[in-house]
C-alpha cells in the first residue's frame, strides 16, 4: 500500500489482511483510526469542514462503518442520518427502496429507509463511507437517492484505492495505491 496523500497529521495506523474476506482480496481495515480519540476527533473535523460546504439535509452511511462515521457527523452537524442497510435487516414496511450492486468480491443488496413524515424528494444527501474501491457501492446508493427525487451534495471516504476508480470530484482524507 503505498500512501498517495493524506490529509491527516494523526499518525496513519491501518492494517491489512491479504486473503480476506475471500482469496485474492486484500482487507485494508481502518478500524485503528477510529479506536485512537484523537484521530477520530481529526477524522470528524476534517469531514465537517468539508460537509459544511454543501449544506446538507442528511448524511447517509452504508452498513457497517458507514454508519460509525455517518452518525458521527450527523451529530456534528445536526442533521438526519440515513442507514443504508444490508437486505433483510428492515421490516418491508420501512424500506423506500432497493439497491443492487456489485462488490469487489460478489453481489449485494442495500436497503433505503423510509424518512419519516418527508420524502426523498427536494433534500440534499451526503454520502459517506470508510473505503471508496471501485466505488459500485455509493455509485449504487447515488443512483437510487436520484431516482426517488434526492439530491446527492456530495461524497466523502476516509480511504480512496486511487487506482480502482477514476473518481475525480470525492473527497477523501487518504489517498492510496495498492502495491
Amino acid at each position: 500500500m503505498k500512501i498517495l496523500k493524506n490529509k491527516m497529521k494523526s499518525e496513519l495506523n491501518i492494517r491489512t489482511e491479504k486473503d480476506f474476506p475471500k482469496k485474492g482480496i486484500e482487507f485494508i481495515d481502518i478500524t485503528p483510526l477510529f479506536l485512537q480519540k484523537e484521530t477520530l476527533k481529526e477524522m470528524n473535523s476534517l469531514f465537517v469542514k468539508e460537509i459544511k460546504k454543501h449544506e446538507v439535509d442528511y448524511i447517509v452511511g452504508p452498513e457497517a462503518r458507514g454508519f460509525l462515521l455517518g452518525s458521527m457527523l450527523s451529530i456534528s452537524l445536526g442533521v438526519g442520518f440515513i442507514p443504508v442497510r444490508k437486505q433483510g435487516k428492515l421490516p418491508p414496511t420501512t424500506v423506500e427502496g432497493k439497491v443492487n450492486y456489485t462488490k469487489e468480491y460478489g453481489d449485494d443488496v442495500l436497503e433505503l429507509p423510509k424518512l419519516v413524515e418527508e420524502s426523498y424528494k427536494g433534500k440534499k444527501f451526503y454520502l459517506v463511507d470508510d473505503i471508496y474501491a471501485t466505488g459500485n457501492t455509493m455509485n449504487a446508493i447515488k443512483t437510487k437517492i436520484e431516482e426517488l427525487g434526492g439530491i446527492i451534495a456530495g461524497e466523502g471516504v476516509i480511504l480512496n484505492i486511487v487506482e480502482l476508480n477514476n473518481k475525480k470530484d470525492l473527497f477523501s482524507l487518504i489517498d492510496i495505491n495498492e502495491e
